[in-house]
């Protein structure tokens, strides 16, 4: 009898267990989409310089470096100055243009695609910015497979997404996940709101093409989150109409140009959604308002709370620097602000982002003198006041790579003097640049933590 009531148990147990995987969703088979989008897909490969440290490295054997560090050096040994890399892109016209990372062709002296056929056409950087970690190549030739692109706003957390790249030079691997996330900032950045997967990326598949299951390019495969240096469950892509939008103004002007409302922002938690009556943690906290800039000029204060952008809730400090971040400088935007409990509408006009990098690909613009890699922004009256003095510039950004960043500048440094010229402003600061020889040495005076300094800069 009790036999009997177990085996009735058993049959119970199975048939509950058949019911609920027959209720499951089956594996999405992405074969068909595979074949149809791999020959829009290319393998990246580069050529670089090697770094200072990693010639040292190379000419150091291993057990001498773990006792004497890189001050041990070989001069007989031949080594190689150059060194290879290579990642993924994508077609986006039928003319010949590409998508990949920034950092795939940063510093590259040569960039060779190897299309699904096995040929290997020579590419041209026509701009990269490192900011969106977006590059545009070009290479020669018509009629070239394009890629759709899809809609990321209907992109939901959970839909099947696929990747295909060059992960460790394996080209035309696929792998596939869902989405984990939107929206993600990562490490401070605030540039782009990443689209986070569990698609298996490694080195090699940057720069290749995140998928929807109706082949539509949904974002740009960037990067990974590991400690470990290989692939741990969490992927990350730029979104494609930010590349798209960061693509275009590489073609049109090989740079790109940023708005500017001159405010720090932070999140709502729930203590501070309390103390502003707001039901729910939402919006974005204005922390600072800097003097003389867009922000101030429309009547922003520091203490209000942005809930709309254009229209548009937000829900955190993520969302509103995403949509600023996708505005044009002079744009106006409508802004809902909280003030005093109240609910007012404010409009403003962003500005210009202040940046001396002229456009890579411009010879009218590069003429005019040096590129340093840095971004710029004048002092306001209250900064001035604080180191008591007239003028300055404030650097923002230091690229890798530039002039200043030989030199060591470093952000949150102000120029004051260049040369015999005191710098008053960040044209002026552009100007007196533009006369700078190559192969010359520039005297940089700079103010660094209330400390004034003076640096010598190689052109």
């Amino acid at each position: 009898m009790k036999n009997r009531n177990l085996k009735k148990g058993l049959y119970a147990a199975v048939f509950t267990m058949a019911t609920v995987q027959t209720q499951a969703a089956p594996p999405v088979d992405f074969s068909n989409l595979v074949e149809q989008v791999s020959p829009a897909v290319v393998s990246v490969n580069v050529v670089k310089k090697m770094s200072q440290e990693e010639l040292l490295q190379q000419q150091v054997p291993e057990i001498l470096r773990r006792f004497f560090g890189n001050q041990v050096i070989i001069p007989q040994q031949q080594i190689p100055q150059e060194k290879t890399g290579y990642g993924s892109a994508f077609f986006i016209s039928k003319d010949g243009y590409l998508l990949t990372n920034h950092h795939v062709v940063e510093d590259a002296s040569k960039v060779t695609i190897v299309l699904n056929d096995r040929r290997e056409l020579d590419a041209t950087v026509v701009g990269s910015d490192e900011r969106t970690d977006v590059a545009l190549l070009k290479v020669q030739g018509t009629s070239y497979p394009e890629l759709r692109t899809g809609n990321v706003d209907q992109l939901r957390v959970g839909e099947p997404v696929l990747a295909i790249g060059s992960p460790f030079g394996f080209d035309y691997s696929a792998s596939a996940g869902i989405v984990s996330a939107k929206m993600r900032n990562m490490m401070g950045e605030t540039s782009v709101p990443f689209i986070q997967t569990d698609v298996a990326l490694n080195p090699g598949n940057s720069g290749g093409p995140l998928f929807n299951q109706r082949g539509e390019v949904v974002g740009v495969n960037s990067r990974i989150f590991s400690g470990t240096g290989g692939y741990m469950g969490l992927s990350f892509s730029i979104p494609i109409d930010v590349a798209i939008d960061v693509a275009d103004q590489l073609k049109r002007n090989g740079k790109v140009t940023r708005s500017y409302l001159g405010v720090s922002l932070q999140d709502i938690d729930r203590n501070l959604a309390e103390s502003y009556k707001l039901s729910k943690p939402e919006g974005s906290l204005i922390t600072q308002v800097a003097p003389n800039s867009p922000a101030a000029r429309a009547g922003l204060r520091a203490g209000d709370v942005i809930l709309k952008y254009n229209g548009t809730p937000i829900s955190r400090t993520s969302e509103l620097l995403n949509y600023l971040n996708r505005s044009v400088p002079n744009q106006s935007i409508q802004l809902e602000v909280l003030r005093d409990d109240k609910r007012r509408n404010i409009t403003a006009t962003v500005s210009t982002a202040p940046d001396d990098t002229p456009a890579k690909n411009n010879p009218d613009t590069a003429a005019k003198g040096p590129v340093l890699g840095v971004s710029i922004r004048d002092l306001s009256v209250a900064e001035q006041r604080q180191l008591d003095i007239k003028g300055g510039v404030l650097i923002q950004e230091v690229r890798r790579g530039g002039s200043a960043a030989q030199a060591r500048i470093m952000p949150g440094d102000v120029i004051v003097q260049l040369n015999n010229t005191t710098i008053q402003n960040a044209n002026q600061f552009v100007e007196t640049v533009s006369t700078l020889k190559q192969g010359t040495v520039a005297r940089v005076v700079i103010i660094r933590q209330g400390q004034r300094a003076i640096i010598g800069m190689r052109i």
